[in-house]
């Protein structure tokens, strides 16, 4: 890999593979996030050239105070790349799956019985996650990095794709085949191409916080859903918790403002006494949550992965999880295109993968969807409907085993980088 601090003229020597005659890489990555990251990494012996470009500066990315569940499918595509081992010991893993409502007596426990596998999930911090993908990247002869940069203007022709960055005061071209954007839910490649995006803002926002319990966590995440939203406990390193708390606008806003005193007793309320005492660490932040699905993931020498393509309610932690899936199934398309000597940013290539994962991706939105107004309500009918669920589910095998894959992402089109049994 090459990092650079310093935009490359047009006059130096290319990349390590050779390119055809106008083009200085084959792919530009804009958004050096776990996602752009991830499908620099996915490329490594691709024989493509690559430019990853990232606004921030590597250590003010790392910073971002947020943690995700990664799910099965997302670690055997991190095992794929050759990037798992570097992460695992880093992360917390969860055995047991907890799903319960209100003060309903009738919980569903998901655990690795249920699929015979030794893990359910992961947990893991953004720098958890970040930090080993950076170093793999560095370790990538085809991947150029540009960081700090900013993409002033892109441009889509019929035979290339042209984008005009900026470091400091020094601006230059660069000709590629393709342009993804990873640059996350305001994506400005995807706005400036004209791509639309439907979806809504919901009437909630999520509260996180990191806590530390008395008593051990067990490896167990919590899905608690009340009235007012899901409430998710997730299990990390060194006995610690990461709490996701979703209620109306006003009541979180209501929630956020409360000194810790006062918080931890209505987090106690919420969080139950099954682990004891809580501890809270560091701050809380709050954000709303919308649902978005992009009109279209590709055109013209464009694709769009990740936040910049979709986003949805965080119940079930399945947003971070659905951009790994996005840059393993683009991977897969643009490197078995080049292989057969196609064009990566021919329309008709792009279109591959937007089949794959355009369908799949409104599904889960749909379910994340559906599962927040159906829990997220005190109408007597849709409560009886959903305890009336939650009983099936916990006595018809069938029934549990088809919820939790799809929780994990363990239905639909596996990416052949993911195929494979062994995690650990």
């Amino acid at each position: 890999m090459q990092l650079l601090t310093q935009i490359p003229q047009s006059s130096a020597a290319p990349p390590a593979t050779t390119q055809p005659l106008g083009y200085d890489y084959d792919l530009v990555i804009v958004g050096g996030g776990i996602a752009g990251l991830t499908l620099a990494s996915a490329l490594k012996n691709s024989g493509l050239t690559v430019l990853l470009v990232e606004a921030k500066l590597e250590s003010a990315a790392a910073m971002k105070g947020q943690a995700y569940a990664v799910h099965m499918l997302s670690a055997l595509i991190f095992q794929g790349i050759g990037v798992w081992k570097q992460i695992l010991p880093q992360i917390e893993t969860y055995r047991r799956v907890k799903l319960s409502d209100g003060d309903y007596s009738g919980t569903v426990e998901f655990s690795t019985q249920d699929i015979a596998a030794d893990d359910l999930g992961y947990v893991a911090e953004h720098q958890a996650l970040l930090y080993p993908l950076q170093s793999f990247v560095k370790e990538c002869a085809n991947v150029t990095v540009l960081c700090p940069a900013e993409v002033v203007e892109t441009q889509y022709h019929q035979d290339a794709a042209v984008t005009t960055l900026r470091v400091g005061e020094e601006t230059q071209l660069i000709r590629s085949r393709l342009i993804v954007a990873a640059d996350g839910a305001r994506s400005r490649i995807r706005e400036n191409a004209g791509i639309q995006t439907q979806g809504w803002k919901y009437w909630q926002s999520c509260i996180v916080a990191f806590v530390k319990p008395e008593k051990s966590h067990n490896q167990t995440a919590y899905e608690k859903f009340q009235a007012s939203g899901p409430f998710a406990i997730l299990p990390l390193p060194g006995n610690r918790c990461r709490i996701v708390w979703t209620a109306p606008h006003e009541e979180a806003k209501a929630l956020l403002a409360l000194n810790d005193e006062q918080f931890l007793v209505e987090l106690t309320n919420r969080y139950g006494h099954q682990m004891g005492r809580l501890e809270l660490l560091g701050d809380r932040f709050i954000f709303p949550v919308q649902l978005m699905q992009s009109s279209k993931y590709v055109s013209n020498r464009l694709a769009l992965v990740g936040d910049a393509a979709h986003n949805c309610h965080p119940v079930g932690g399945q947003g971070l999880n659905l951009g790994i899936r996005d840059v393993a199934a683009l991977a897969q398309v643009i490197e078995e295109a080049h292989t057969q000597g196609e064009d990566i940013g021919d329309i008709q290539v792009l279109k591959r993968y937007q089949k794959w994962r355009k369908l799949e991706n409104l599904t889960i939105l749909g379910f994340t969807d559906i599962l927040d107004r159906v829990f997220s309500n005190n109408f007597l009918p849709i409560v009886l409907l959903r305890r009336l669920g939650l009983q099936a589910m916990r006595y018809i095998p069938v029934l549990k085993v088809f919820s939790l894959k799809l929780m994990i992402g363990l239905l639909g089109k596996t990416p052949k980088i993911a195929q494979q049994k062994a995690i650990n």
